[in-house]
């Protein structure tokens, strides 16, 4: 039977979180979509530099990863803002922040320290480049991480190099993240001890890179910007009306001959040059040749019925507004409305994980120091105890 409650797998779990733009932030944000109470805890002077990433403090990059949370001001700097921090880990299950290495224990919070005072809690740290060694002590950002993790070479040109596109490096720390975080309150339910939990964003940047690494490792092959692309037979194309189409055959024989036959091309099958799977992937760029000048008669619209029709791995190459537009998003839902007190309406993106068909609600990113008051008045202060606190934190 199908619970068609709005799923809560981690309702009870308070989190705490000192993060800042994204790996954080995001670990944060995946717990609260799955239930955990996450408390954001900010500086009352700005908060998390995110939220004025384009003016203001409530920018669309901020709401990106701080959905379904509540926000504290609080300054680590002073003694009260400290106790108060201290009450809240009295508290909380889990602790995730993304500080340099030694900056959360010059505020009082060592690792050691921790461990010791608040034996049940898990504490992940992510880091840049893990605690100790050469790189330790360096800032680091999303673009950091791809270019030493080599996923950066795999995607630039040598000759004309830029980065381009979306977060990765970032984005994939703050899932291993999560998924480190949620392994050891598992291991709690059963020993009732914490964890400390690492990441770093150059180690969990190069598990994207797994297959890379294998098949330097294992076969001495240092892959190169298209030797992924060519042994999975991926291509993108430009249709007759400018539109863009990619295709990705991968080694399944059925793809291949299915694409021959959408396109009228059996001859390409016969050629020797193309006959075998490795043959393509040797020839892959005469093949791309080949390949674009065919799609290039046809607009896209066209060329979507007629692969569609013969089973072949496609889609249209959407930019973000055809993405937010795309039938299959609008039918699962992907997208969905909701409506801050004070900053009104906020798209956000829905869990992408459902549990027995039914994904959490979300809520609007909070404004800064949304809940201060509210939560320090969990933690037993008095009005007036939260009045002078918030004045020295203003200070």
């Amino acid at each position: 039977m199908v619970n068609a409650e709005t799923p809560r797998p981690l309702e009870g779990i308070t989190v705490l979180e000192l993060g800042t733009m994204i790996t954080a932030p995001l670990a944060g944000m995946l717990l609260a979509h799955a239930g955990a109470d996450v408390i954001k805890v900010e500086n009352p002077k700005g908060g998390d530099p995110f939220r004025s990433f384009r003016g203001g403090l409530y920018s669309p990059n901020f709401m990106a990863y701080n959905h379904s949370k509540r926000s504290i001001g609080l300054n680590l700097q002073c003694e009260p803002g400290r106790n108060a921090f201290r009450k809240l880990l009295e508290h909380a299950d889990v602790l995730v922040e993304n500080y340099r290495p030694g900056v959360l224990a010059r505020l009082g919070f060592g690792a050691d320290e921790i461990r010791k005072t608040y034996p049940r809690l898990i504490h992940c740290s992510i880091t840049g480049f893990g605690t100790t060694g050469p790189y330790s002590g360096r800032p680091a950002f999303d673009t950091i991480g791809l270019a030493l993790s080599g996923i950066a070479a795999s995607q630039l040109n040598p000759e004309d190099p830029q980065v381009v596109g979306p977060t990765v490096s970032d984005y994939v720390t703050g899932m291993y993240s999560c998924y480190g975080i949620l392994c050891a309150l598992h291991e709690r339910s059963r020993t009732g001890v914490g964890r400390r939990v690492e990441t770093n964003l150059l180690e969990c940047s190069i598990a994207v890179m797994a297959d890379y690494v294998a098949t330097y490792t294992q076969r001495g092959i240092s892959s190169k910007r298209l030797t992924r692309t060519a042994a999975s037979q991926a291509f993108a194309f430009r249709c007759a009306d400018g539109k863009l189409l990619a295709v990705h055959l991968s080694r399944h024989d059925k793809f291949w001959t299915g694409l021959l036959s959408a396109i009228a091309r059996p001859d390409l099958g016969r050629a020797e040059k193309f006959a075998t799977r490795q043959a393509r992937i040797e020839n892959y760029l005469e093949l791309r040749k080949i390949l674009s000048e065919v799609f290039a008669a046809q607009p896209r619209k066209k060329w979507v019925e007629i692969l569609e029709d013969n089973d072949v791995p496609f889609a249209p190459i959407n930019d973000t507004a055809e993405v937010c537009e795309d039938p299959q998003v609008k039918h699962l839902g992907t997208l969905c409305a909701t409506t801050h007190p004070t900053e009104g309406k906020v798209v956000a993106l829905r869990n992408p994980v459902l549990f027995d068909g039914q994904r959490s609600d979300i809520r609007a990113a909070p404004t800064l120091g949304e809940h201060t008051s509210s939560v320090l008045a969990g933690l037993g202060y008095c009005e007036q105890d939260i009045l002078e606190l918030r004045k020295l934190e203003a200070i």
